[in-house]
């Protein structure tokens, strides 16, 4: 049983020399990734790269932190691609992010409610990115109960993660194998194991052994193998569990 990477930015200019090689490592060690769109430019590649490798999904969206860009023009792009693709299974990455203030919240919270309203459109989940913001993200989603997705990058608390058990999965990263995560590992110790992905982030929030170098999204085995040894479960049969919710939650075959 492979591996699967539900969050990776495979269009980043970080893998421009590399990027062969990457996809080499993701052939050979993992059943498939996702690859997360930000902005129209990099749903648009996701989504090329998508069709041109059979083991690599897309998402389409527009991050919190460039939701200044996002109008009507770009929806009905996002739309599009989404009707025209069955490899694009999640709207996203979308979301309210307070840690940077490149954008006003009153912009982000706009933003963020229309790609609901699309996703919910187009009957899509959500792949929701969520930086000093629980309350205003969690308030939001309750207003679009009949939306579903994943929690990506999770680091919130465990009293939080209880608020949308009931519709959202829970993607771990790289900072959950940083000896000093102690607050991150006692959440994840909590969370059931059928509400749980993994992810990369890449390439941001590489995993030990390889931090502060460049992620790449076969780098998710040791965020795999540490979720495992924190919830005492044999390594392969954890395996099995990541991938049966992964189809589950992006809703494929």
């Amino acid at each position: 049983m492979k591996l699967i990477d539900t969050h990776c930015h495979l269009t980043d200019s970080r893998y421009n020399d590399n990027l062969d090689i990457v996809l080499k490592n993701i052939r050979e060690k993992l059943d498939f990734v996702i690859n997360v769109g930000y902005d129209l430019k990099t749903s648009e590649n996701s989504v090329k790269l998508s069709n041109e490798y059979e083991y690599i999904y897309a998402t389409v969206g527009v991050h919190p932190n460039d939701s200044d860009s996002y109008n009507i023009l770009v929806e009905e792009k996002l739309e599009e691609l989404v009707k025209n693709n069955n490899k694009i299974v999640a709207i996203g990455e979308i979301g309210l992010d307070y840690y940077r203030d490149y954008v006003s919240k009153e912009i982000q919270q706009d933003v963020f409610i229309k790609q609901l309203k699309l996703a919910k459109k187009l009957d899509k989940p959500v792949v929701i990115h969520c930086r000093d913001a629980y309350k205003d993200t969690i308030d939001i989603l309750n207003e679009y109960k009949d939306v579903n997705g994943i929690m990506h990058s999770y680091s919130g608390s465990y009293d939080t993660a209880k608020l949308l058990m009931d519709r959202f999965y829970f993607s771990i990263s790289g900072p959950v194998t940083f000896s000093n995560a102690i607050n991150l590992h006692d959440m994840v110790e909590k969370l059931p194991i059928d509400k749980i992905l993994v992810e990369t982030d890449s390439p941001y929030l590489t995993p030990v052994p390889y931090r502060g170098k460049t992620n790449e999204p076969s780098y998710v085995e040791y965020v795999a193998q540490k979720i495992a040894s924190i919830k005492n479960i044999e390594y392969d049969e954890f395996k099995k569990i990541l991938s049966k919710n992964t189809k589950k939650a992006f809703r494929i075959e």
